[in-house]
């Protein structure tokens, strides 16, 4: 009998699957190849990581850091902001409405 016939390939963790695509996202952006990452992936991660994050904010405040200091530019952080704010269909005085908007209120 086959030692392998009987095992089951484990399934990758989630912690595992999160640093594979930090890896080939970092991975196409050192070699200049953004669009190694397909749209439809970006969309699946940006989706699920803001509406964590929001989640996480409206349970905790505003202590929530979005990223570790230093590891995304003004740019990328304006060029991302304004990308959600567009797809979202909001204005800037929709913005500036929930900009200084407490936590917890709808």
């Amino acid at each position: 009998m086959n030692k392998r016939a009987g095992k089951r390939r484990r399934k990758p963790s989630r912690s595992a699957m999160t640093a594979e695509f930090c890896a080939e996202a970092r991975s196409a952006l050192k070699r200049g190849t953004p669009d190694a990452i397909s749209d439809r992936a970006l969309q699946r991660v940006l989706t699920a990581a803001v509406k964590i994050y929001a989640a996480k904010v409206e349970r905790r405040g505003h202590d929530v850091a979005p990223f570790a200091p230093g590891s995304v530019t003004a740019t990328e952080t304006v060029v991302t902001a304004c990308g959600m704010i567009r797809a979202a269909d909001l204005n800037m005085f929709d913005v500036a409405i929930w900009f200084h908007r407490p936590p917890g209120i709808e």
